[in-house]
């Protein structure tokens, strides 16, 4: 059975955010304001906490502009 929910690719997820976030020069706080969520939604997307939905994906892409895809062009080993 496939699981809904893989602890290892949200927190890569959430590394690539903040390496994406630092490479354009914004704070966390300047994140959320352009892209119209909380601070601690980018904090707790960061740090692996928050499966990000693809709403907010979405949103943080625009917010970086960058593709899509690029919020996920990273690699993550499963644990079985």
């Amino acid at each position: 059975m496939i699981k809904v929910y893989n602890k290892e690719f949200v927190d890569a997820f959430g590394q690539k955010l903040k390496e994406l976030r630092k490479a354009k020069g914004l704070t966390q706080n300047e994140l959320a304001e352009k892209a119209g969520v909380k601070r601690s939604q980018v904090l707790r997307t960061e740090k692996g906490i928050q499966n990000a939905s693809i709403s907010t994906v979405f949103v943080f892409a625009k917010a970086l502009e960058v593709p899509i895809c690029e919020l996920f062009n990273f690699e993550f080993s499963e644990k079985k």
